[in-house]
């Protein structure tokens, strides 16, 4: 799968609360399956196909211990979302940090009337031109 379609895959997986739950759980250690369904209110075939949602997006690993199986949490496919979620974060950071600027300058009262109404005018323009704003792409990542 390409960056892209982990994100998808990922994603996807962390948007039912049960695997979120799920995963939460392996994050203190590996489980069986059925020390994973002990939480929930259904079924055991139910388990199983939120865990293979999960194992399909890379995000939890199986292994074999005699009779057991138990499930593990993997890490990568989570550091790539949090990356991409990054550029994000990075943007609005930027963009919160302007606007402190702003109120910053207009509560100091350092300028006039007419220098308040281009100021405005010009937060407001900007507001305007970031409206496309979209982050670049990185498609050739592994």
């Amino acid at each position: 799968m390409t960056v892209p379609e982990h994100l998808d895959a990922t994603f996807a997986a962390l948007a039912d609360s049960t695997r979120r739950a799920i995963l939460a759980r392996l994050a203190k250690g590996e489980a069986s399956v059925l020390e994973l369904a002990e939480p929930f209110a259904m079924s055991q075939p139910a388990i199983s196909k939120h865990l293979k949602v999960l194992e399909r997006a890379g995000l939890i690993s199986r292994g074999q211990d005699a009779q057991r199986r138990p499930r593990r949490l993997e890490a990568k496919p989570l550091r790539e979302a949090t990356e991409w979620l990054d550029t994000y974060r990075r943007f609005w950071e930027a963009q919160f940090g302007r606007l402190d600027s702003l109120l910053q300058e207009l509560q100091r009262g350092k300028r006039g009337r007419g220098a308040r109404k281009k100021l405005a005018k010009r937060a407001s323009a900007k507001q305007v031109s970031n409206r496309a704003w979209r982050p670049v792409r990185n498609d050739n990542q592994d």
